[in-house]
């Protein structure tokens, strides 16, 4: 097994929650896509971080936007999941949204969304790092929606059971 599918199959044994970043164009027009490479960086200040393929159809626009949301999806959210991973037109006329007080797209009934303001870019090999300052937080007390092995599922009852 090579060294990338080995990396991948390591990867692939985290669990992580899973995010549709939203941003907007040149034209000011709704862009979004599935992300699950997602981190918290700094309490102080708020700093948040995700990473975007170069590769990426909307590489251009996220990296030259100034601000950019994280939409952290809920469990029962797989559907949102799946319409931002394809390459379907017109993925906002397709889901329900509103702009947040960035002017950005917050997408409806998430489990939480935070509102960014670029803060830092770091070019990471085949993927930009955008590190964003959080200027909006919305909870819902909602259940994350997780992928695991090419899987979306959510928490087992079980983890959530202390001894």
């Amino acid at each position: 097994m090579d060294a990338v599918t080995q990396f991948k199959q390591a990867l692939g044994n985290y669990p992580t929650g899973v995010t549709v970043v939203t941003a907007q164009d040149a034209d000011g027009n709704p862009i979004g896509m599935t992300v699950n490479s997602f981190a918290s960086v700094s309490i102080d200040p708020l700093l948040i971080l995700w990473s975007i393929d170069k590769n990426a159809f909307y590489y251009d626009a996220f990296t030259n936007a100034t601000t950019f949301n994280v939409n952290i999806l809920a469990a029962d959210q797989g559907d949102l999941c799946m319409l931002f991973a394809s390459r379907v037109d017109d993925r906002f006329g397709k889901c329900e949204w509103h702009p947040g007080q960035n002017g950005v797209a917050v997408l409806k009934d998430t489990a939480s969304q935070l509102e960014c303001t670029v803060y830092n870019t770091v070019d990471a090999g085949d993927h930009m790092i955008l590190i964003g300052e959080v200027t909006s937080i919305h909870n819902e007390d909602k259940e994350p929606l997780l992928y695991h092995k090419r899987l979306f599922g959510k928490i087992p009852d079980a983890f959530y059971q202390q001894s």
